[in-house]
């Protein structure tokens, strides 16, 4: 539905982004109570309701938000620009993983890697076909392929959030490599 997507990008706003815009305050762990969330949304006039809201978490094609045990608590499930500590402890990455961007920022990235920018992680996927829709939201896409059990080996810390997604602070040149696609 078209108002799932409106409204599940401005809860991407919100929560990772500017919570300050319907006057919400996210805890450390970037949590928020789901009544107060609710009533701030309505109060800027989205129409929603925990049915609503129930719908667009289960439905997520990324699966951008968690709520917590009881329901009562959603967040972002990662992307923040805000400073959250989401307590993802480190683990193991997979041998390889991957990496969407565009022509354009390619040059850069193979000098210098790739960085979290604004973000609090660089996101990887263990599946390519991801990587390459992330990386088309600003032109044609390109495919890296990031050696992160070698990086790993080498101390780099890895997470992955709730929804599947890989975290590293930063990607040295020397693990990235164009894929073939």
């Amino acid at each position: 539905m078209q108002q799932h997507k409106e409204i599940s990008k401005l809860l991407s706003y919100v929560l990772r982004h500017q919570p300050q815009h319907i006057k919400l305050n996210l805890n450390q762990q970037g949590w928020v109570n789901v009544q107060e969330l609710i009533e701030k949304l309505k109060a800027t006039g989205t129409a929603i309701d925990l049915t609503i809201l129930e719908e667009i978490v289960s439905n997520n094609d990324k699966q951008r938000f968690a709520f917590n045990e009881d329901k009562t608590m959603i967040r972002a499930s990662q992307g923040h620009s805000v400073t959250v500590d989401l307590n993802y402890q480190p683990q193991t990455p997979p041998a390889i993983l991957y990496h969407g961007t565009t022509q354009q920022n390619l040059p850069a990235i193979m000098e210098n890697g790739i960085a979290k920018m604004s973000r609090h992680h660089v996101h990887l996927s263990t599946v390519k076909t991801t990587a390459l829709q992330v990386g088309q939201r600003h032109g044609k896409a390109i495919l890296l392929a990031i050696n992160a059990l070698k990086m790993h080996e080498k101390g780099h810390l890895f997470y992955q959030s709730d929804n599947g997604v890989w975290l590293t602070d930063t990607i040295p040149p020397e693990y990235i490599a164009i894929e073939n696609q």
